[in-house]
């Protein structure tokens, strides 16, 4: 048994949830990975994965040996990437996480645009709301907006994010375009259930603002309340990099613009290593030369019935 296989099969097994997956990423026969991860099993004396026909999952030993294997496969690479033996050029399988709002608009669309540049690198993409581990779960970089809490990991910013309040002209229309947060009060406001039931203004005096908002429709996804928005339901409180293509196309307006909401920030996040992969450096030099300083979504994007 050659270990490091065997080891690189078991872990593409296990996050793939799939040997047949972990085959075609490793270009190995399904049958040859499931012998690599038997012997591995047999050398270790303990079971990893517990196998029926429709799922696979991990016993606690598998649990505890995949943070080991992970190292071990990484420090191997690191090894290798420092005595010369990988090229400089960028190559190899790229693990990205995403917000599925900004994955799906803004990150896909770019990653041909990648993929051309670096033929010898392939992108495993995962769109996701959660936080998820980038250690524990092997991804190599993750893009993340806000606030980034204190951590082990690497940061660079790609760009800003902006919130907007905006609405259709047909709504505004109807109900009239708010001048003050107070105003809100008087709308249907469509809310995300995902954050809190307040929409936090900049105001005059330095001050913040929170401001309780209510409507009848509510959503776990801004995507679903744009759609909602665009037909006249109501009020919506997003990220510029959402509505910024019906800003520009005057599907939606913007209001309060003179209360410049709370902002953040796209970031990409990496884990630290004393040589950053060349495929991680280019990707995030990618995403910076693509989203900023001045990301297109925000390009022309405010309303004239904005209030000041």
């Amino acid at each position: 048994m050659d270990r490091l296989v065997a080891m690189e099969a078991f872990v593409r097994a296990a996050d793939g949830r799939s040997f047949s997956q972990a085959a075609r990423q490793m270009r190995l026969s399904r049958s040859v990975v499931s012998r690599h991860i038997a012997a591995l099993e047999a050398s270790l004396g303990a079971r990893l994965i517990q196998r029926t026909t429709r799922t696979l999952t991990l016993t606690e030993a598998g649990r505890l040996y995949l943070e080991r294997a992970r190292r071990v496969l990484a420090d191997v690479e690191e090894a290798e990437r420092s005595v010369g033996q990988l090229s400089d050029a960028p190559r190899g399988q790229l693990r990205v996480s995403a917000p599925m709002s900004f994955g799906f608009l803004h990150l896909a669309p770019a990653i041909p645009a990648f993929l051309a540049r670096h033929p010898d690198v392939t992108v495993d993409m995962s769109l996701t709301d959660r936080f998820v581990d980038l250690v524990e779960e092997g991804f190599d970089v993750a893009v993340r907006i806000g606030r980034l809490p204190d951590s082990s990991l690497i940061a660079r910013r790609l760009a800003p994010s902006r919130l907007v309040v905006c609405g259709s002209p047909d709504y505004l229309a109807r109900r009239g375009v708010p001048r003050t947060p107070a105003d809100l009060a008087g709308h249907e406001c469509l809310h995300n259930t995902n954050l809190p039931g307040q929409w936090p203004f900049a105001m005059p005096d330095g001050g913040v603002a929170m401001v309780d908002v209510a409507g009848r429709l509510t959503a776990n996804n801004g995507d679903a309340l744009q759609a909602a928005a665009r037909t006249g339901a109501g009020l919506i409180y997003l990220p510029s990099f959402i509505v910024g293509e019906d800003l520009q196309a005057g599907r939606l307006v913007s209001v309060l613009d003179g209360f410049t909401t709370i902002g953040a920030t796209v970031n990409a996040v990496y884990p630290h290593a004393r040589h950053l992969s060349p495929k991680v450096r280019v990707f995030v030099d990618f995403l910076a030369e693509r989203f900023g300083p001045q990301p297109y979504w925000d390009a022309a994007s405010t309303g004239g019935a904005s209030a000041t």
